[in-house]
Order: C-alpha cells, then sequence, then structure tokens
C-alpha cells in the first residue's frame, strides 16, 4: 500500500513538472510573439489586416476621342454579358429558385429583347451537363437598358456580370486613324493603332480603390475609417477629323470598293490654311468593335506606305519652274520621247500624238513626261529641282501627330532617275507629304504641317491641356506663284484635251493633277496591263481660294465596260468634295446665278404641313415620335441640302423608330442623333437589319443596333420582313 502511493506521488510530481514546462513553454511564445509580432514566419498584423481589411475597386475610364465638333468616336461604356445557371443544387428554397426552372419560357423571353431566336436559347438552357451556361457574342456587351428590361422579367437563374468595354459608335469610321483597344495579359486596357496607341498614355485611366476595416462578415468595424484612392479618368481628345466629312467619305469609298474591287483605296481630306486632317480613309479596313478585317492590313496606308506617286508630282515640279521663272506656257517642245544619254529615251503615254509640237501648258494638261522632262532638265535644271524637293518636304517625315510614318525614298543619283523623279517615277512618297505639300499651292506658298489631334483636355472638363496650334512648316513657293499655278492646275481639269475632265464639279471650280504610276512586279520590274497601275488625283477647290485638299489613290481596280482609271476616282473625289465644301458654307462660283437650297427652321410647326412642304420641295422627309408639332430636325436649320438627303423630323411626344432598310449609316446617324440612341454598327453599306422595330417607341439612351450590308449584297438577296427586325 505503502508503494503504490509513493508511485502515485512520483507520478503527481512528474506530471506537475511536465505541466509546468507546457506553461513556461507557452507564456515563453506568447511573449516572443507580443515582443516580435511575428508567429510562423510570418507578421501576424499582415495577416490580420489581411483578414479583416476589405477592399473594393473603383473602376476608372479610359478617355473619350470626339471629333472636331464634340462628337464621339470612342468611349468607354458599361456593358454586361449574360449567364444562365442550369445547375439544381443552387437552389436552397423552393420558394426563390436560383437556377433556370422553365428553359421554354426563358428562352421566349430572352429572344423578344436579343438579337437570335427562341430555338438558339433553348438549345443552351437545356444544354446536359453543364451547372452555367454563357450565350456567345449575342450574350455580350448587352446595354444597360436591355438588361433593366430583361432583369424585370425575373426569370429565375438569368444572371449578369458587368464589364467596360471600348465603344465606337460610328462603326468602320478612319478606323485605321482611331485606332483599337484590347487587353494586355495582365487585364490592362492597351492602345492599338492609330491615336488609341499614340495616345495610349494619355488615354489610360488608373482605377481607384475603397479600404476599409470590417469582422467577420464583412461589416464596418465601428471606429475605423474608409481609406479611399480616387480613379483617375484617362484625358479626352479632341481630332481634327469631322464627322460629316468622314462620313461622306466613307460612303463613297464602300461604293467604289463594291463596284472596282481594288486591292487599295486611299483618301486624305485636309484644311490647307491650318494642316487639319478632316477626314481620312482607306481600304482595306477594319471594325473598331469587332475587329473585322484587321488582319487585311495593319499599316495606315496613308501614312505608312510610300510608293511612286505618278503624275501627281508634277504638280510640284510645275511650282518650282513658275518660282524659278521657267515656265512659259506658250512655249512649245516637241512630244513623242526624251533622249536620255546611256539609256533608253523617257516616252510619253499613250494619248499624246508623237512628234507634234505643242505648248508647255497643254503638255500640263496632257500631262506629258517628255514636256516635264524638258521643264525639268532644261529649265530648273537638276540640282534647282532637287533643293525643290527638299523645301516641299519630300526628304523627311511630316512629323504627323500618327505612329509608324514612313519616309520617302527620293532616288536621284543617275540622270534618268533625276529625270524620272520629275514626273512621278523612280522615287517613292507617302500620300501624307503630298497633302502637306500642296497645301503650299492652296495656301498661297505656306506650307502647313498636318495634325489630327487638336486638344488634349483633363476628363469631362473643357480644361485644355495640351493644344496643337497651325504650323508652317515651309514657304517653297511664293503667293504670286501659288496663285498662277492653281491657274495653270485648273485648266488641266477644263481643256479639251486635259486629262482631269471627269473631276469637274457643277458649282465649284477645281484645280489639281492626275496620276498614273507604274507597279513593281518580281525583280523590280513594272507590271503590264491596262489595270496594273495606282491611279490617283490630287485636287484643290474653290480653286481661286482652295478650303479643301483632297488626295485619293487606287491602287489595281478592275476596270471594265469601257471605264478607265479616273473612273473610281472621281467617284470619290467629286461627290465627297461637293458634299463637303456644301456642308461647310462654301459659296459656289455660280452663286449668283443658281440659287442654293438651304432646310427652313420648322421647329414648333406643324408636322403634316412641313412634310407636305418638304415632299412637293422634292425631299423625302421621315418622322419619328407620335406628336403633332414638329421639336426638333435634322439637318438643321440653314443646312445646304445635299442631293438625295432624308430630313428626319422629330415631333413632340413618344418617340418611335422608323423602319430603316435600305438607308445609309448617315441618314441613320441622324436618327440616333435626335432620339439620342446608344447607336451601334456592324458591317458596312446600308442599313439591312435593325434590332429596334419600325414603329415602336423608343427612350433616350435606348440601345439601337444597325447592321449594315454592302449594296450588290441587298440586291440580290432582300430582306425578308421577319429578318430585319428581330
Amino acid at each position: 500500500m505503502q508503494i503504490k502511493q509513493k508511485n502515485m506521488k512520483t507520478g503527481a510530481a512528474l506530471l506537475f513538472v511536465l505541466f509546468a514546462l507546457l506553461f513556461f513553454v507557452l507564456i515563453g511564445r506568447f511573449l516572443y510573439i507580443q515582443t516580435t509580432g511575428r508567429a510562423g514566419g510570418e507578421v501576424l498584423a499582415a495577416k490580420v489586416e489581411e483578414k479583416y481589411e476589405k477592399q473594393r475597386v473603383i473602376e476608372a475610364e479610359r478617355g473619350t476621342i470626339f471629333d472636331a465638333k464634340g462628337e464621339v468616336i470612342a468611349e468607354d461604356t458599361s456593358s454586361y454579358s449574360l449567364q444562365a445557371v442550369l445547375d439544381k443544387k443552387m437552389t436552397t428554397d423552393p420558394d426563390n429558385p436560383k437556377h433556370v426552372v422553365d428553359p421554354e419560357l426563358t428562352a421566349r423571353q430572352l429572344a423578344k429583347y436579343l438579337d437570335e431566336d427562341k430555338q438558339y436559347f433553348y438549345e443552351r438552357l437545356t444544354k446536359k451537363g453543364s451547372d452555367q451556361v454563357e450565350f456567345g457574342t449575342v450574350g455580350r456587351d448587352i446595354s444597360h437598358e436591355v438588361k433593366g428590361k430583361i432583369e424585370k422579367l425575373n426569370l429565375p437563374g438569368i444572371t449578369f456580370s458587368r464589364d467596360t468595354k471600348r465603344f465606337y459608335p460610328n462603326g468602320v469610321f478612319s478606323s485605321h486613324l482611331i485606332g483599337y483597344v484590347e487587353s494586355d495579359n495582365k487585364g490592362n486596357v492597351v492602345g492599338k493603332l492609330g491615336v488609341e496607341r499614340f495616345l495610349n498614355s494619355e488615354l489610360k485611366e488608373e482605377d481607384g480603390a475603397l479600404k476599409y476595416d470590417s469582422d467577420f462578415w464583412g461589416v464596418l468595424l465601428p471606429g475605423s475609417e474608409e481609406k479611399i484612392t480616387p480613379p483617375k479618368n484617362g484625358k479626352d481628345v479632341n481630332l481634327t477629323i469631322d464627322k460629316k466629312i468622314q462620313t461622306f467619305l466613307e460612303d463613297s469609298i464602300t461604293k467604289v470598293q463594291n463596284q472596282y474591287k481594288p486591292e487599295e483605296i486611299i483618301a486624305i481630306v485636309s484644311n490647307p490654311k491650318t494642316g487639319e486632317i478632316v477626314a481620312m480613309a482607306q481600304r482595306p479596313t477594319f471594325h473598331p468593335q469587332t475587329k473585322e478585317g484587321l488582319t487585311d492590313t495593319w499599316h495606315n496606308l496613308a501614312v505608312e506606305e510610300s510608293f511612286e506617286p505618278g503624275s501627281t508630282m508634277k504638280a510640284f515640279t510645275l511650282a518650282a519652274a513658275v518660282e524659278e521663272g521657267k515656265f512659259n506656257p506658250n512655249a512649245t517642245f516637241t512630244t513623242g520621247s526624251y533622249k536620255v544619254p546611256g539609256t533608253k529615251p523617257i516616252n510619253d503615254h499613250s494619248g499624246i500624238p508623237d512628234g507634234k509640237q505643242i505648248s508647255f501648258l497643254e503638255g500640263v494638261q496632257r500631262s506629258s513626261n517628255v514636256g516635264f522632262a524638258t521643264i525639268a532638265m532644261e529649265g530648273i535644271g537638276s540640282e534647282i529641282l532637287r533643293k525643290y524637293l527638299t523645301d516641299f518636304g519630300f526628304d523627311k517625315p511630316t512629323g504627323i501627330d500618327l505612329p509608324h510614318e514612313a519616309t520617302s525614298k527620293i532616288q536621284y543619283k543617275y540622270k534618268r532617275d533625276k529625270i524620272s523623279t520629275a514626273f512621278g517615277q523612280a522615287s517613292a512618297i507617302t500620300p501624307i507629304q503630298q497633302i502637306q505639300a500642296a497645301s503650299a499651292i492652296a495656301n498661297d506658298g505656306n506650307m502647313m504641317k498636318p495634325y489630327v489631334i487638336k486638344e488634349i483636355n483633363e476628363a469631362g472638363s473643357d480644361k485644355v491641356i495640351k493644344e496643337t496650334k497651325p504650323h508652317v512648316a515651309g514657304k517653297p513657293i511664293s503667293a504670286e506663284t501659288a496663285k498662277k499655278v492653281r491657274e495653270y492646275l485648273g485648266t488641266v481639269i477644263t481643256a479639251k484635251n486635259g486629262t482631269g475632265k471627269k473631276y469637274q464639279i457643277d458649282g465649284y471650280e477645281v484645280a489639281g493633277k492626275t496620276g498614273t504610276a507604274q507597279m513593281s512586279g518580281p525583280g523590280g520590274r513594272y507590271l503590264t496591263g491596262f489595270e496594273n497601275y495606282t491611279f490617283s488625283f490630287l485636287g484643290m477647290a474653290p480653286k481661286d481660294d482652295p478650303q479643301l485638299v483632297m488626295y485619293v489613290a487606287v491602287k489595281q481596280p478592275e476596270l471594265k465596260g469601257g471605264k478607265v482609271g479616273a473612273d473610281p476616282l472621281s467617284e470619290i473625289f467629286n461627290p465627297v468634295m461637293k458634299s463637303s465644301l456644301q456642308y461647310l458654307n462654301i459659296k459656289p462660283s455660280n452663286f449668283d446665278k443658281k440659287e442654293l437650297k438651304k432646310i427652313g427652321e420648322y421647329k414648333g410647326q406643324s408636322v403634316g404641313e412641313t412634310v407636305q412642304q418638304l415632299t412637293e420641295a422634292g425631299y423625302e422627309a421621315v418622322t419619328v415620335g407620335k406628336g403633332k408639332t414638329v421639336a426638333d430636325q435634322a439637318p438643321k436649320a440653314g443646312s445646304v441640302l445635299l442631293e438625295g438627303e432624308r430630313i428626319i423630323i422629330k415631333t413632340d411626344g413618344e418617340m418611335t423608330i422608323p423602319d430603316m432598310h435600305g438607308w445609309s449609316l448617315r441618314d441613320a446617324m441622324k436618327v440616333a442623333s435626335l432620339a439620342k440612341l446608344d447607336l451601334n454598327t456592324a458591317g458596312s453599306g446600308y442599313v439591312s437589319k435593325q434590332n429596334l422595330k419600325p414603329g415602336s417607341i423608343v427612350k433616350e439612351g435606348d440601345y439601337c443596333i444597325v447592321e449594315l450590308t454592302k449594296p450588290e449584297d441587298l440586291l440580290k438577296k432582300p430582306a425578308k420582313k421577319d429578318e430585319v427586325h428581330d
């Protein structure tokens, strides 16, 4: 018994010692943690902050890009993606289901608001083995208005996720100049091509954050403060591009592309007084929203591609000769060929009689290579001509505010190269260099540096951070010379034998120079064949005081049925120049003989009487709205009416949407502007589909989607009624 008690005392003593040691270890550990603030190699304060400090991102917006008149070209907008939960396990309360209960009903309801039929949605809502499904492109980029309409249906299992997207409301619209954006591998939005890339650091946004200390359930702890890092929106950019003129250009280029199917089209419209680029377009091009067509070319052809200009170069050789006093319009030369020692002679093109004495002015009008070779070598001299090439800016890039500008390649070593450069062969220059050089002829000798960025402003304000001022890049010729050159180039358009007769515009005098450049093939040899040329035209109007200069080039068009290179060019130049001058209210030369038709002010008048007046005047008037009084109109009062232009009349009362099938994008934009709709476009050409049913009531901010189709496709397959409106 005594032995047992002794063993018990020994065991108790051992336990006491063991627990004492554990106690001291715990006390030591506690004191170590309290002293150092670390445990397990980690800082405990950081772990506590990580557990209880909550953070929420405050999204910023990328800067908005505007045109010269403040119209939006690119902006950030909220969009939503649609998802459907199919897993029944997500529902814990049968009275409040969290999954799609009735796929047939859900599909029918979604088809009312999204651009697909019921079967499309039903197939996805009944997909086997899926817990959650999305709906492809039709379920993405959904507007806030459409999202709200779907949410009001209270469809079980239908959810939305929010995103911010870059929105280009005009669709294909100087796309290589504007550029596009995409996310990098870190999720940051980065500008690609054009202005989006050139000004990425200015347009770029910085998200903010909201931090606060919370309890286990995420509730703000008493006495704690919210820590806010405000978001920084990107800066806004105002361009020199004019939305109206750009739309004229896009429409005309699309028609020519569809009819003649050339390899390339390049077109630039500029203000020679300032150097502002008011329109720039090309084909191939792409849609900045969908990226359709982007792989056809990554280059802005007007800025990033140099090529032999052809006879448009003769305008600057002529200017140099006039400035040097070496051009006598009445003096004569012999057509046919110009001998070059050591190589084959320079020959005139077909259409110029061989071996005939003609005046140098007629040589300009006929675009004689022999005439210009004579002017350059025997009049000006090769060394002085080389100086003028520099003075006209052909030695270096213009410095336009766009990325990747190419430079010229002046071949001036051998005599034949010197002669050929004088009339547009051998050397290569860019279209934008020709626009800059032409401004000297149009602007009384002052050559203006081209630019597209007008202002950079603080986000959402008029505070100007940076402004581009017109800059004189040089004065290669005098005002007197510029005037004489315009007169000579005017005869290219009006003379009996002039190569530019197709560029005559009713009401306006045009000065310009045609160009036909041979194309190089394998081995550097020129291609042969009627269509293997780059046809171009460099023109300005009105001739006496040009307000616009325009360059157009069409590469390898399909010329059938007696068509010539000037046909596709004039079908771009003539309507764009005429419509732009009318839009700018430039007085025509025959103003006194022919009165311009301007739209009156109809606001406050009877809708019926207004429509009757416009119809009797030969115009198509379209009303939007159910009211009886005119509330607004497009075009605005005082605008010069263009041939075939629709006039949109907005009435008071509820707004309605018209049937826009077959309309041009320009007319659809009028409706969207008056009704203040969020317009989105796909494709190019004329309206073939619209998401808003004709006659339906619309509200400000509603999402309007129009699909554009090429004219020949509309003729081949007329849209059925149930295909046009979904």
